[in-house]
């Protein structure tokens, strides 16, 4: 297996200026999932598994999406209640989403296990999940080339020994820079940073920065690029996970020590992909998705870096 996602499965349903969705297919393993799948065929890469767990009234019209997407689904466990959800809603300069209403349901009890056949995948991401749960998934599975992680400013809150340790079993760890700062404990970015790094030992940090950007450091090297200028912004839901699964994709493509060349054209690569989600409510926007829109997009993208 090329690349294994381990996360949560959702049904949302989210306000923004743009109107409004209800019960829409999401959650850190499907957007993950889908933009990774999206990336792999070009790449041609063999599959992308996925981890979680749904509820008895998960549609059956989701399944067949996501394996039409290419997802393998050994690993999705049914368990008896309802599918997670989450309700929320975005405003202003939709940088932060406002929480209405959160219902774990079978996911409060989800216990991640990974098939016999997808424990040494060439690139494990462990999306956003309480820490001992990343760590359960790390105990059944690492990635021959790297394993990697998201997560949130929650776990930082309620279980920073967790996080910290989970995060000393990654090489790769993506966080915004928000994030960064509480962990740090400094509001200096660039100082937060290499304190975490110290704190760790990761090889590569990414910091998602939203309409600013992304920054990365990679062994002595610092990587800084832009957001894509995105006028049409209509659900920012699952761009960060997006942004997450075409990294994973994109370095399950190659062998041996990863360059700054090759994280670079990731991050440029996720960062096109993340612009795409943005732009429609739920998983459409991926879904819709055409590597000759992709393509044009990364042009565009390149000119501006350029």
């Amino acid at each position: 297996m090329d690349v294994l996602m381990v996360g949560s499965i959702a049904y949302d349903s989210v306000t923004s200026p743009a109107g409004n969705v209800a019960d829409a297919l999401g959650g850190s393993a499907v957007y993950a999932g889908i933009a990774s799948c999206f990336h792999s065929e070009y790449l041609e890469l063999s599959n992308v598994g996925l981890v979680g767990v749904v509820g008895q009234d998960f549609k059956q019209s989701d399944i067949e999406l996501l394996e039409s997407q290419g997802l393998e689904l050994s690993g999705l466990e049914v368990a008896e209640g309802n599918t997670f959800r989450w309700e929320g809603s975005y405003h202003g300069d939709m940088g932060i989403a406002q929480t209405h209403d959160t219902q774990l349901n079978v996911f409060g009890d989800f216990d991640p296990k990974v098939p016999d056949h997808a424990t040494a995948p060439k690139v494990l991401f462990c999306a956003n999940l309480v820490p001992m749960l990343q760590m359960k998934v790390l105990q059944q599975a690492r990635g021959t080339r790297i394993s990697m992680l998201d997560s949130m400013n929650l776990w930082i809150e309620i279980a920073r020994d967790d996080l910290l340790a989970v995060m000393k079993s990654v090489d790769l760890i993506i966080i915004n820079d928000g994030e960064v700062r509480m962990l740090a404990e400094d509001d200096n970015l660039i100082r937060a940073s290499r304190q975490l790094i110290g704190m760790v030992g990761c090889q590569t940090l990414i910091i998602k920065k939203g309409e600013n950007g992304v920054l990365a450091f990679h062994g002595d090297d610092m990587i800084a690029l832009p957001a894509y200028p995105t006028e049409n912004v209509v659900d920012p839901t699952g761009c960060g996970d997006s942004f997450a699964g075409t990294i994973a994709a994109c370095l399950a493509a190659n062998n041996g020590p990863i360059s700054k060349s090759e994280l670079r054209d990731a991050l440029i690569r996720a960062t096109v992909t993340a612009s795409f989600t943005l732009e429609s409510f739920g998983t459409s926007g991926l879904i819709g998705l055409t590597l000759e829109k992709f393509k044009l997009r990364l042009a565009q993208f390149e000119e501006i870096l350029s």
